[in-house]
C-alpha cells in the first residue's frame, strides 16, 4: 500500500480563493493492477484445436506514478466550479515519473503528464497519461512539459495559428503577456514575422517581454490611459487580438482592432474570481462594423496535432528562439499559496510546484 498527500477542494470557491477552501488529505492507494491475461483467462476447445479468452478477466495494466512537478494554471479556478464537486481532489497536470509498471507502454522509471490533480501519487491504467517525448533532452527540465513545450505552449500555438491564421507582417496584441501562454504567443508571433505588443501588470514583467523581443510593452496598472497605451504601442491598430484577461481591458482593445481582424479568447482571468458579473459596453456594432472574428477555444480541439507540435516547439527552445522562465513554488503543501499566487500574478512565465 501507498499512501498519496492530496489537496481536496473543500469548499467551493466564493471570490477570491482562501486557505480554508482547501484541506490536505491522505489517500490510501491499492497496488497497481496485472492486466495481462494468464492461462486460466481461457477456455480450451479441444474439437478446435485453440483456447479463446473467458471473458471473466478484464481487469486493465496499471502503474503507479510519483509526481515531480505539479501545475496551477488559471483555468482551475473557473473549471473548479463546473467540472468539481466540495471533497474532490483539485484538478490539475503533472509530470510524474512511473515507479511500479505492469504496463509495458510505460516502463519504470520513464517520466509522463498526466490528469492526475494534486496528488503526490496515484495509480493510473495509462487512459489519463502520456509519455514525455521520446527525444526530450536531459539540458532541458522536465518541468517544461507543463510549460511551453506542453499544454500552454499548445494553447499558444494553437491560437495563432489555428484561430488566428496569423500571418507574417501582422500586428498581434497580447495581454497577460508575462504569463505562462502570453509569452510563448508573443515569441511565436516573432518567429513568423510579425509585430508584437504585450500588456503586463509590472514593470519588471514588461522588462521581461522586451527581453524576449516584443516590439512593444507596457503595464497597464501605470498608464494613465489603457486606450492611449495601446494607440501608442500600434497605431495603425491591431490585426490579431490574444485575449487571457477579459473584461474592461477587451473593451478598450476591440475598438482598436483593424478591419478584418481575429482575436482568439484563451481566457478571461479578471472574471474569474468575480461575484457578481460585470457588465458591458457591448462589443456588437464595433464586430459588424470591421467584420471581425473572435472566437472562444480549447487546446484539446487539435490534440491530433500534439507530437508534432510539441517536438516543432521543443526544436524551437534548443535552437534558442523559444525563451521560458518558471516561478517554482518548492513543497507539495504548498500547492494553495502557488495556486492563489498565481491568481494574483505574482508569477513570471509558467508558475510550477516542484515536490
Amino acid at each position: 500500500m501507498v499512501q498519496a498527500k492530496t489537496w481536496v477542494l473543500k469548499q467551493h470557491f466564493e471570490g477570491f480563493p482562501k486557505d480554508t477552501d482547501f484541506e490536505l488529505k491522505l489517500e490510501q492507494l491499492s497496488k497497481p493492477k496485472d492486466g495481462g491475461l494468464r492461462f486460466s483467462d481461457f477456455i480450451f476447445f479441444p474439437y478446435l484445436l485453440c483456447c479463446i479468452p473467458s471473458g471473466i478477466y478484464s481487469c486493465s495494466s496499471e502503474v503507479l506514478l510519483e509526481a515531480v512537478f505539479l501545475s496551477v494554471d488559471p483555468y482551475m479556478r473557473p473549471y473548479s466550479r463546473v467540472r468539481m464537486q466540495a471533497g474532490d481532489v483539485m484538478i490539475g497536470t503533472q509530470v510524474a515519473k512511473v515507479i511500479q509498471s505492469n504496463n509495458p507502454s510505460f516502463p519504470v522509471g520513464c517520466h509522463v503528464v498526466g490528469q492526475c490533480g494534486w496528488r503526490t501519487h496515484n495509480v493510473s491504467d495509462g487512459s489519463d497519461i502520456t509519455k514525455v517525448l521520446d527525444a526530450w533532452p536531459q539540458s532541458v527540465s522536465l518541468s517544461h512539459a507543463l510549460g511551453a513545450i506542453g499544454m500552454p505552449g499548445l494553447t499558444a500555438l494553437y491560437g495563432l495559428e489555428e484561430v488566428c491564421a496569423i500571418k507574417p507582417g501582422e500586428t498581434l496584441l497580447v495581454n497577460a503577456a508575462a504569463g505562462a501562454v502570453g509569452s510563448v504567443a508573443g515569441q511565436i508571433a516573432k518567429l513568423k514575422g510579425c509585430k508584437v505588443v504585450g500588456s503586463a501588470g509590472g514593470d519588471d514583467k514588461v522588462a521581461y517581454l522586451k527581453e524576449l523581443g516584443f516590439d512593444q510593452a507596457f503595464n497597464y496598472k501605470t498608464v494613465s490611459s489603457l486606450e492611449e497605451a495601446l494607440k501608442n504601442a500600434s497605431p495603425e491598430g491591431y490585426d490579431c487580438y490574444f485575449e487571457n484577461v477579459g473584461g474592461p481591458f477587451s473593451s478598450v482593445a476591440i475598438t482598436q482592432m483593424k478591419a478584418f481582424g481575429r482575436i482568439a479568447v484563451c481566457g478571461g482571468i479578471s472574471l474569474y474570481n468575480d461575484t457578481t458579473q460585470q457588465t458591458g459596453p457591448y462589443p456588437q456594432l464595433e464586430m459588424i462594423f470591421k467584420q471581425l472574428k473572435m472566437e472562444g477555444f480549447l487546446v484539446s480541439r487539435w490534440e491530433h496535432k500534439n507530437e508534432e507540435s510539441l517536438k516543432r516547439m521543443l526544436t524551437w527552445m534548443q535552437e534558442g528562439k523559444l525563451k521560458c522562465k518558471e516561478h517554482v513554488t518548492v513543497g507539495f503543501e504548498n500547492m494553495p499559496a502557488a495556486f492563489m499566487g498565481m491568481l494574483r500574478g505574482e508569477n513570471i512565465g509558467k508558475a510550477i510546484v516542484k515536490v
